[in-house]
């Protein structure tokens, strides 16, 4: 018994199903007994996953030692690099695999050729072999055609949703690794204690609300943001009306009204006046877009014309009572996501196998719902939002490169075109980098007070103890900037006015989802 134990484990390395099959056979026929031949399979096909792993260090060691244009061709044997590169630290890709006919062989080889941990690959690979093997092997003891029959159904389930399970498994595990993309309450948590203390130093939480009493309530939610920028308007800022709230073809012959006269023209873009996160705010090219956007966003908007960058930033700016000058507390490099189109992808499939899109496929394919199986031209880039905010898909890089004397100097003298500001964030579009570091070229598009961000803080790059310290100096300033404006004679709001605020901003009703 112990060769033919030894025949099925090594007939695993051919192949593991029809080792499985045989080996079920063998139990019902009472040659082996059931422990043995789940075994001898769990065994052959354990060391088949350690084979692979070790090819794949074999080939990463053979490119560390062979020209770059040798390891290229060996680099066609891995399809999909950049997406296994991905998934091969994911337990679900590896549970997954065991399903997916064809896709263990380039996950466990990408698993070795990137270096992943192997103590934590060999947990996953161990777990997902006692879970195949006798799955196949005793079902196939009760009866050889059931054996088949469930043989049949794991492999065919796998061809319809075990892929779609697995690379969608992956992008969430992925996500919750990736601190950028934690929920807010869960990334302000350690910050919470902080202001805390911040509150009984400085005479309560409603002190913020004085940072910048030019603002109601010093932008602490539901600001008005055409407000706020009719008080900023001049050079660098752009111009921006209200469109008040009301039917959907009263407010269009309003927009309509506005092009007409040449004050704009197409496109244009709406956003809610109060909105928040990037959401509802939308590129506009027709007036028939626009009655679509007034039926659903029944609330006050904003109307500005479209600058189309290519660039954007966010300049935390802020000045403390009395100084003569202002700061830039730090500068976000925000990129705009674009995918390319390889000519025989959708675009959901192309967001889905993007290492970076998948994670915020949710936000994507909401927007672009209409247009999931349209295949994109080899080459040709789509561009997946226009709206600089993370929560929209936008990637967050620290712009610290483009800060000058020039940009600073020219970031204050706008700030003080509006009295009573002190500290918050500018979100400037500009389309040439050079002219943005001399001051040049800026176009303001909103100004948000006190509880806007630093948003440099979402660098991928950037660790989270990093962003917690840039969080705590943030709001530190917030409070000694309040504090200082109270002693002054500022009256801030009190915790409750600010907690009735926030109440209602989520009670409201959520704009529009963003679309470009």
């Amino acid at each position: 018994m112990t060769l033919l134990l030894i025949g099925l484990a090594a007939s695993t390395l051919l192949s593991e199903d029809a080792a499985c099959l045989a080996a079920g056979v063998l139990v019902r026929q009472q040659h082996v007994p059931a422990w043995a031949g789940v075994g001898a399979c769990a065994v052959g096909i354990y060391l088949g996953d350690a084979l692979l792993w070790w090819a794949g260090r074999a080939l990463r060691r053979l490119e560390r030692s062979t020209p770059a244009r040798a390891f290229t061709k060996l680099a066609r044997l891995v399809p999909r690099r950049q997406a296994l590169e991905s998934a091969v630290d994911s337990p679900a890709a590896i549970l997954a695999s065991r399903f997916i006919p064809g896709s263990r062989l380039p996950l466990y080889v990408a698993a070795g050729a990137c270096g992943q941990r192997p103590r934590r690959f060999f947990l996953w690979t161990f777990i997902a072999v006692l879970v195949w093997a006798p799955l196949i092997v005793l079902g196939t003891a009760s009866s050889l055609l059931g054996g088949l029959a469930l043989l049949g159904m794991a492999r065919l389930s796998s061809r319809i949703s075990w892929r779609r399970l697995w690379i969608r498994t992956s992008a969430r595990l992925d996500r919750w690794r990736r601190w950028e993309f934690w929920p807010s309450a869960i990334l302000y948590a350690p910050v919470a204690a902080h202001l805390l203390r911040l509150a009984m130093r400085h005479g309560g939480l409603g002190t913020m609300s004085a940072a910048n009493p030019g603002i109601p309530e010093g932008g602490f939610v539901g600001e008005s943001k055409s407000a706020i920028l009719a008080r900023l308007a001049g050079p660098g800022t752009l111009v921006s009306v209200r469109i008040d709230e009301g039917g959907t073809e009263a407010r269009l012959a309003d927009v309509r009204q506005l092009i007409e006269a040449g004050d704009f023209e197409l496109p244009i873009v709406l956003k809610p006046d109060a909105g928040q996160r990037g959401v509802g705010v939308r590129l506009v090219r027709s007036l028939d877009e626009a009655r679509s956007y007034f039926a659903q966003q029944p609330g006050p908007a904003v109307m500005q014309p479209y600058h189309p960058g290519p660039y954007e930033a966010g300049v935390f700016y802020y000045r403390r009572p009395g100084e003569a000058r202002g700061r830039i507390f730090s500068i976000t490099d925000k990129r705009f996501p674009v995918i390319v189109g390889d000519g025989h992808s959708t675009l959901e499939d192309l967001i889905w196998h993007h290492p970076r899109y998948r994670l915020q496929a949710h936000v994507f394919l909401a927007r672009y719902a209409a247009l999931r199986e349209y295949v994109v031209p080899a080459g040709e880039p789509f561009g997946l939002g226009m709206a600089g905010n993370h929560a929209q898909g936008a990637l967050f890089l620290d712009g610290a490169h483009l800060w000058t004397p020039a940009l600073e100097a020219r970031i204050d003298e706008i700030a003080r075109r509006m009295p009573g500001f002190y500290i918050g964030r500018f979100d400037i579009r500009y389309a040439d980098p050079d002219a943005f570091r001399r001051g040049e070229d800026l176009a303001v598009v909103e100004l948000n007070g006190v509880t806007s961000e630093s948003t440099n803080i979402y660098d991928p790059s950037s660790s989270l103890w990093k962003a917690w310290g840039v969080l705590c100096r943030q709001w530190t300033l917030v409070f000694e900037i309040g504090a200082a404006n109270r002693a002054r004679g500022c009256t801030p709001a009190t915790a409750r006015r600010l907690l009735h605020l926030a109440l209602e901003h989520l009670r409201a009703t959520p704009p529009v989802p963003l679309a470009s």
